[in-house]
């Protein structure tokens, strides 16, 4: 049993947070609106997305309590929670996992978040450089494993961690070649992340890069991977920005990167990303080629913002957004996290035309691949 995509079909998922903000809506309230997140994880399940990242920072509520109160209130929808290792204890956090897929019926991912700026780690206590970061990671995962496969209790003598007896009642509800597993997305750019990632990514998460920047890493990840025997799916991260024409949608375009340059004034916000993110140096390197990029990738946000965060777009109408999400699909991309600068109002969106259309995109192109195929074969 496992909710990871495979070469001929595709996924979407979405993001819901504690209340409403994005880079065109300053925060406002208390942290946690329970109201608003029932509403946003439900307007993604009535749009049809397959699944909900659910993010972490080092100063928002807790992530994996909001991904079980979601849960709740959602009957189909699967969830991908984002978890930075070194904080819990890898046993404890296999449990927690373990609890967590069985209470939502297998419902459950987690991306590995090892950390790309040394202030975000320090406010929850985190010494540890970049490169120590992920090898801390990849010992983590490793417990991991071993909690939840093991028959019996364990002992684990590694670099970062140690355990005498080690075990756990509860198991994932999900298995991958027959073992209980949780499905493990992952990202980073850096040589550190990319070992990790071929040694235990199930899905390997870029942000919205351009085309060739995507070709580029893919390959490398792919590489990796197959240095331990295994295969590895992606995932790219896009904002889309629609309307009905393509002038429309650079049109609001324009007034998202208004109201984002008048908010980060407001808030006294400088240019600048994680000075240490891999990632965040790839997305200002798109946006050094200009604002557009290939046939709709919009940098603006990246630029201005830093490189921070899953911060380029995709600007046109449903069908042309697309097209160009299927150009990604021919990479190998069978996972794309999609989310807007008004969260849930886009979300409703994109399950009116801009999913639906993709999906069939896809299903029509694998039809014609295999047919192809088979032609060869013949």
């Amino acid at each position: 049993m496992s909710h990871t995509p495979t070469d001929d079909q595709v996924q979407f998922i979405g993001m819901i947070q504690t209340q409403k903000v994005s880079e065109t809506h300053a925060p406002r309230g208390p942290a946690i609106d329970r109201d608003y997140v029932r509403a946003f994880a439900q307007a993604h399940e009535q749009a049809g997305f397959d699944r909900i990242l659910v993010p972490h920072h080092s100063t928002s509520p807790d992530a994996t309590l909001t991904v079980a109160y979601a849960a709740s209130v959602t009957e189909r929808i699967h969830f991908m929670l984002a978890h930075r290792p070194g904080f819990v204890a890898p046993t404890l956090a296999a449990r927690q996992f373990a609890t967590l897929d069985q209470y939502t019926g297998g419902r459950l991912a987690v991306h590995y978040i090892s950390g790309g700026s040394d202030e975000e780690q320090r406010r929850d206590g985190d010494w540890l450089n970049h490169d120590q970061r992920y090898a801390r990671t990849d010992e983590y995962l490793e417990v991991l494993r071993k909690m939840w496969t093991a028959e019996r209790p364990f002992h684990h003598h590694g670099d970062h961690y140690q355990a005498e007896n080690a075990f756990s009642e509860v198991k994932p509800v999900q298995t991958q070649d027959g073992l209980p597993h949780v499905p493990v997305y992952f990202g980073g750019a850096s040589e550190a992340a990319l070992k990790v990632a071929g040694k235990h990514a199930d899905v390997y998460a870029l942000w919205g890069e351009s085309l060739d920047q995507a070709r580029e890493l893919t390959t490398r990840v792919r590489a990796e991977a197959a240095r331990h025997g295994r295969q590895v799916n992606f995932s790219v991260s896009f904002r889309p920005v629609l309307a009905e024409t393509e002038a429309a949608a650079w049109a609001r375009a324009d007034r998202i990167l208004e109201e984002t340059r008048r908010l980060r004034v407001v808030a006294g916000y400088s240019r600048g990303g994680p000075q240490q993110s891999e990632g965040a140096r790839r997305l200002l390197a798109a946006a050094d080629q200009g604002p557009r990029v290939d046939k709709r990738l919009w940098t603006s946000i990246a630029q201005e913002t830093g490189g921070r965060s899953n911060s380029t777009g995709l600007v046109g109408t449903p069908e042309q957004v697309a097209e160009a999400l299927l150009d990604y699909w021919e990479l190998g991309v069978t996972t794309f996290l999609i989310r807007g600068f008004d969260p849930l109002e886009d979300a409703l969106d994109y399950g009116r035309e801009l999913i639906p259309r993709t999906r069939a995109l896809v299903a029509e192109r694998a039809t014609a691949r295999r047919a192809q195929s088979q032609r060869r074969v013949a």
